[in-house]
């Protein structure tokens, strides 16, 4: 083939993948243990020793972020009496799409009776020209306990980015014996700097973090998340045992000095130990 053809044949670059299934179950004694395990393509998981009672999960991903093509998913089912912590080892980076795919991230939990699980992802950070679709969905007894936090931040800061062109759709479920408790998401698609300048939006902000609990003690935090909170932030009881978060800030600096101390009460000090490095 001539040099020239050669330089305008189209390239089709590599993609990754990666699918992570973990399922943990409290043995006679009542130590969380694991049950099933089962890791492909760039998603990795580690057991760090816990020093609590919370048995701890840190997903990785090897292949360094997520682009268009891309296609991960994570499934993670709590047996019934046991306690999962699930986390990151960092921030997952989003970055720019090389052609109009999505970057896809479908997750899947499932939380049985009288079971405990942190849902604890840190940041994901969308760059410029960055093209993504997330999907969480989540099944919950009516006796287990259901911490989920989802951290995200609008450009790299520290690069002087702005998101002058970026898609991003997410969306959450979250099902009690069947039944629908929560519903939310968010889509953006363009200049998404633009719209986060907009006071009704995210009033100059470039960091938003939302936080669900389910569980019986709602009520009783309440209170204490609301002393912990700034002036861009609220809390609301959902309904008797749903407690919901939203917190906007101006970096991604400024959102996990926020997060921590609110993370800290609601895991009982037990926060993963890379959520404090």
């Amino acid at each position: 083939m001539p040099f020239e053809n050669l330089l305008s044949t189209p390239v089709k670059l590599q993609r990754a993948y990666g699918d992570i299934s973990v399922c943990v179950a409290s043995n006679e004694l009542g130590v969380t243990t694991l049950k099933d395990l089962r890791q492909e393509g760039s998603m990795r998981v580690v057991f760090p020793k816990s020093l609590n009672n919370n048995f701890e999960a840190v997903i990785v991903n090897t292949a360094g972020g997520i682009t268009s093509g891309d296609k991960f998913s994570i499934f993670a089912e709590v047996g019934e009496g046991a306690k999962l912590s699930l986390t990151t080892q960092a921030a997952e980076r989003v970055y720019c799409a090389s052609n109009s795919d999505f970057g896809l991230v479908q997750n899947k939990l499932i939380i049985a009776e009288n079971a405990q699980l942190y849902w604890l992802p840190q940041e994901t950070i969308l760059f410029n020209g960055s093209r993504m679709q997330r999907q969480l969905n989540v099944e919950i007894a009516t006796t287990a306990k259901f911490l989920f936090l989802e951290p995200l931040v609008f450009g790299r800061e520290a690069s002087g980015e702005e998101l002058r062109c970026c898609f991003f759709k997410d969306r959450v479920q979250i099902f009690c014996n069947n039944s629908p408790i929560y519903i939310d998401g968010i889509k953006m698609n363009g200049d998404v700097a633009d719209v986060l300048r907009k006071t009704c939006v995210g009033n100059e902000n470039r960091a938003l973090a939302n936080i669900v609990l389910f569980d019986k003690d709602s009520t009783n935090l309440i209170d204490k998340i609301r002393e912990l909170l700034p002036q861009n932030a609220g809390a609301s009881l959902i309904s008797e045992n749903l407690l919901g978060i939203r917190i906007l800030a101006a970096s991604s600096f400024e959102l996990r000095k926020i997060l921590l101390p609110i993370l800290t009460l609601l895991t009982n000090d037990t926060l993963p130990k890379n959520w404090k490095l």
